[in-house]
């Protein structure tokens, strides 16, 4: 399931004997392809609650909220007295996919963000880093005198998630350190709507200002919403910013509903790409939706049986690959769903990180793509200008099976990874 990963250079992609590259240039390849990430770095503080937790605090439930730090501490004393904790773990959307990417690609990825300055044994600064994967490289972040963030994310029997975060430094990250060379060579720029809530917060001007850089040097802009809430008090200005800067916009089905006021998640993903190139839409139990554009000259149909949702055979050209709609000399819309892998895990105890780890699995695929236009520039691969390596078809079922692991997993991040790959499943995979 790994790819482009680290293999045997025979069997690293499909060209001839005779331009066949070394591993050494293909590992010196990998170095120079990567993805950056502008995160509020944040460490997830996981409590079992009740409703009746949630109503004593007047924490709006299935949200996410700004507290003062003073209450989060009260709030986090009251819980670990109870035993409540379940774990603290290093989070944030952007912090969970950089993460995961670094798994998925074993390549490189750089992490944008302010972190405390002393960082002391066993504080929430230390647990973030020795929990993160060394291959997140943090050089570029910048340090504050503030503490660390913290998000407490209460999980109610039903499963749902209500964070109230304490900011501490996670909004302190400054415009005038922003690496630009580091934004200007990447594979993509990764961002998140919480950055954009508070436009006097340090962070905004430095998110706007990376989109440019990223927009001026036509590098894809990839950026996950927050919860529906955030995305209702911000609506028009999520939209107007997206249709200017981003490339692919991933959210589940609530925050599309509140982005586009249509419930149904396909014509909620139709709807969005009159904003964007690519809409990654999760449905929670249903799976998910994955929806592009692709030229008429280079589409593909479909070898599966053709369905008929709120879109009439909409699946028909799920077997071809994404690509920005200004690429597109006849461009038409396409898409692919997805129902969860082997009908999900047996028990899911906490679906906290299952939408950033399909973003991952996404994100990977479109730095697939530069890495093998590093290494076979002339290939049919790149007769047109995609942005995705694989099909929409193949990049759900990626999506889909990451996110089952992290299911499994009951943790927001892979830790262990993915099974080692199936032959058949491989084979498949590099014929579409």
């Amino acid at each position: 399931m790994k790819f482009p990963g680290r293999r045997k250079t025979k069997h690293y992609f499909p060209v001839t004997e005779k331009g066949r590259i070394s591993l050494s240039d293909i590992d010196k390849i990998n170095d120079n392809v990567y993805v950056v990430g502008i995160d509020q770095l944040l460490v997830d503080i996981e409590i079992n609650v009740t409703d009746e937790f949630l109503e004593d605090y007047k924490f709006q439930k299935g949200q996410s909220f700004i507290i003062e730090d003073d209450l989060c501490e009260k709030v986090y004393k009251v819980c670990l007295d109870n035993n409540a904790i379940k774990g603290e773990f290093p989070g944030g959307a952007i912090g969970n996919t950089l993460h995961n990417y670094s798994i998925l690609s074993e390549g490189p990825c750089v992490a944008l963000g302010s972190i405390k300055r002393q960082i002391e044994v066993g504080d929430y600064a230390f647990k973030y880093l020795s929990k993160t994967s060394g291959l997140v490289d943090m050089a570029h972040l910048q340090p504050s005198e503030k503490a660390m963030g913290r998000a407490l994310c209460f999980i109610t029997p039903d499963l749902e998630r209500t964070f109230a975060i304490s900011k501490g430094c996670m909004n302190e990250y400054y415009a005038e350190g922003l690496p630009e060379h580091i934004i200007e060579k990447s594979s993509a720029l990764l961002i998140s709507a919480y950055t954009l809530r508070a436009e006097d917060d340090p962070i905004y001007e430095a998110t706007i200002k990376a989109c440019e850089i990223a927009s001026k040097n036509n590098i894809p802009i990839v950026m996950s919403l927050g919860t529906s809430q955030l995305v209702e008090s911000r609506v028009e200005y999520i939209k107007s910013f997206s249709k200017k800067y981003v490339t692919a916009l991933a959210m589940n089905q609530e925050e599309a509903l509140a982005l586009t006021g249509l419930e149904d998640p396909l014509l909620a993903a139709e709807e969005i790409l009159e904003i964007v190139d690519i809409a990654l839409v999760t449905v929670g139990k249903k799976g998910l939706y994955l929806a592009s554009y692709t030229d008429d000259s280079v589409k593909r149909e479909s070898n599966e049986p053709l369905v008929t949702k709120s879109i009439v055979n909409y699946n028909e050209f799920e077997y071809s690959r994404g690509m920005r709609k200004r690429d597109c000399e006849k461009p038409i819309k396409i898409y692919t769903h997805i129902s969860p892998f082997n009908g999900g895990p047996l028990a899911i105890k906490n679906t906290n990180g299952a939408g950033d780890a399909a973003l991952s699995a996404l994100l990977h695929d479109i730095s697939a793509n530069c890495h093998h236009h590093y290494i076979v520039p002339n290939s049919p691969k790149h007769e047109a200008k995609f942005l995705t390596y694989s099909s929409i078809s193949q990049i759900s079922k990626y999506a889909n099976r990451v996110s089952f692991e992290v299911l499994s997993q009951n943790s927001p991040r892979l830790y262990k990874g993915l099974p080692d790959r199936e032959d058949s499943l491989e084979e498949a995979y590099w014929s579409k």
